[in-house]
């Protein structure tokens, strides 16, 4: 009779086996995820995994039209500074990238939520949720943009432990 390891067999096909479920349950319970009205606390979530569930919100773009306008050059150079800072989780100065950049265009929908999106990285929620709605309002009400508007204002009201509008964000998400 031979003697196995400790770790190999059946033993060891059983807990790797197990692995993958583990992953997928933790993954199905994270608070980013949800749908529910319950609102997790504003401390449970990182702002990059915020950043992550909403950019994750816009979804694939295959078969919807999306409009991509002409940029301005001083505009987009901001636009490309603030995405080194933001790469380099300089958050502050990516937020400041993006105000100038909003100084040049006040009023564009793609600009407006980049900057909402670094409020949320600043754990700035009151800020993000306006500036969402605002984007939402002066650009389209469909689409990938659309969706990342509610994702962020469905964020901000999970900060702000406020379950039911989160719900009824999740709700306008799912209408664009």
């Amino acid at each position: 009779a031979s003697a196995h390891a400790p770790g190999t067999g059946a033993a060891a096909v059983i807990r790797i086996g197990f692995m993958p479920m583990l992953l997928l349950l933790a993954a199905c319970a994270s608070p980013g995820a949800s749908t529910t009205s319950e609102a997790p606390s504003s401390t449970q979530v990182a702002p990059e995994r915020m950043l992550a569930t909403i950019r994750a919100a816009a979804g694939s773009e295959h078969g919807e039209l999306a409009v991509v306008p002409l940029r301005d050059a001083a505009v987009e150079h901001h636009r490309q500074r603030a995405q080194t800072f933001e790469d380099e989780r300089r958050y502050r100065d990516a937020a400041a990238e993006l105000d100038h950049a909003l100084q040049v265009l006040p009023d564009d929908p793609g600009l407006l939520q980049e900057r909402a999106e670094m409020a949320v990285a600043l754990g700035d929620y009151t800020q993000a949720e306006t500036l969402a709605r605002r984007a939402w309002q002066l650009g389209s009400q469909v689409g990938p943009l659309c969706r990342r508007h509610w994702a962020t204002v469905r964020q901000a009201r999970y900060a702000a432990r406020d379950g039911a509008a989160a719900a009824h964000a999740q709700q306008q998400l799912q209408a664009c």
